[in-house]
């Protein structure tokens, strides 16, 4: 549901919107006002989100990336999350600056998904599967000041590709790129091996010091939740990419109420197995942000989907929920050894996309359009 700005509230008065009561003193209070509905929008920002499920449960685990060996607790993420905040601030990025995040699904994708929104830096979501045309596109549409990326993946060296685009790169002090094609690109971040004229994750997570931190601190009075945060692209299959851009209060409230729609707020530690791309709103939004919002434990199976590794982390980590496509649940399903694995601890998940129908499906599974959310029943 999207908030409606408006001047005055008494101007809606009489058109079947939900109010709780006349005003004691008709005083404006809040310019936004919803449909008939007991659930109010929230109204608050990417860190705010993280702070409270922090302060309710710091030793809760938040995610884990088993390809990586990675695990965090809320109270550890969100300490990474000031660190790797403040450096980018170090390194001169400012409130409104964009940051390109390109790559699969690994802890860092999620680290700077809320350092940024902290340090009020805008994340655009980068299709891991880019080609370099594609990327140049991208990168230069939304006028990226720094890229966050690994080396390589799968086939796609990354950067490799970004060199092609800006030869300069190679004889740039790190921090200090001029690129004749990508003007506003300084600083490019490689999560893995150094690169020359590239700083690496370490120099980012080190940068910051105290009065960085103090800066951020102080950030978080000039932040509003209407700020933009995050770009997100379409496809391009009718042409070229369009970005959309959405502000906290997008993006929070959309995990809010998938999360509601799920019982995510009533259900008992909530584990969620998400083998969807984080560059796309199902895996950063129903996953990440879904995470700080709910204080659900998120699990990432692998970097790219595989259906084996899907299988055994829902098994392993007793996995409550799994997030999925039609073609991800037909493979899975599809798996040969698909009854050595004990899925029970499974009680539902999402589907995007058509809605899934097998012959091979050994629980009834009932949709609810146009959620595309299913309960699987035993």
């Amino acid at each position: 549901m999207r908030p409606k700005k408006i001047k005055c509230l008494t101007h809606f008065m009489g058109h079947g919107l939900h109010v709780d009561g006349p005003p004691i003193i008709p005083t404006l209070t809040t310019s936004y006002v919803h449909g008939t509905s007991s659930t109010s929008l929230l109204h608050m920002t990417v860190a705010e989100s993280l702070q409270r499920s922090v302060e309710r449960w710091p030793d809760r685990e938040a995610m884990a990336f088993l390809q990586d060996g990675v695990r965090k607790t809320f109270a550890q993420f969100q300490q990474d999350v000031d660190q790797a905040a403040a450096g980018l601030l170090a390194l001169g990025m400012k409130k409104g600056d964009r940051l390109g995040m390109w790559g699969p699904n690994t802890y860092e994708w999620v680290l700077f998904q809320f350092a940024t929104a902290k340090a009020g830096i805008i994340l655009v979501a980068v299709n891991p599967a880019y080609q370099v045309q594609e990327v140049e596109f991208a990168l230069q549409k939304v006028g990226c000041k720094a890229v966050v990326c690994p080396t390589q993946f799968k086939t796609l060296n990354y950067c490799d590709m970004l060199r092609k685009i800006c030869p300069e790169i190679e004889t740039s002090s790190p921090g200090d790129i001029k690129s004749s094609r990508l003007p506003e690109l300084r600083s490019v971040i490689v999560l893995d091996s150094r690169q020359p004229g590239m700083l690496h994750f370490e120099d980012v997570m080190q940068a910051g010091g105290s009065q960085h931190m103090q800066q951020l601190q102080d950030l978080q009075k000039k932040i509003s939740f209407d700020d933009p945060i995050n770009i997100q692209f379409t496809s391009g299959t009718t042409g070229a990419p369009k970005g959309a851009t959405l502000s906290h209060h997008n993006i929070i409230n959309n995990s809010y109420f998938i999360g509601r729609r799920l019982g995510y707020h009533w259900r008992p530690h909530t584990r969620v197995c998400v083998p969807v791309p984080l560059y796309h709103c199902f895996g950063s939004v129903g996953g990440g942000i879904s995470m700080a919002v709910h204080g659900i434990s998120t699990v990432f199976p692998s970097r790219g989907y595989d259906g084996k590794a899907n299988l055994a982390a829902i098994e392993s980590e007793r996995c409550t929920f799994i997030y999925g496509t039609p073609t991800m649940y037909v493979d899975m399903l599809n798996q040969p050894d698909l009854t050595k694995y004990d899925l029970s601890s499974v009680e539902g998940g999402i589907m995007a996309g058509s809605p899934l129908k097998s012959d091979n499906v050994s629980q009834r599974i009932c949709y609810n359009d146009p959620a595309f959310i299913f309960l699987l029943t035993r």
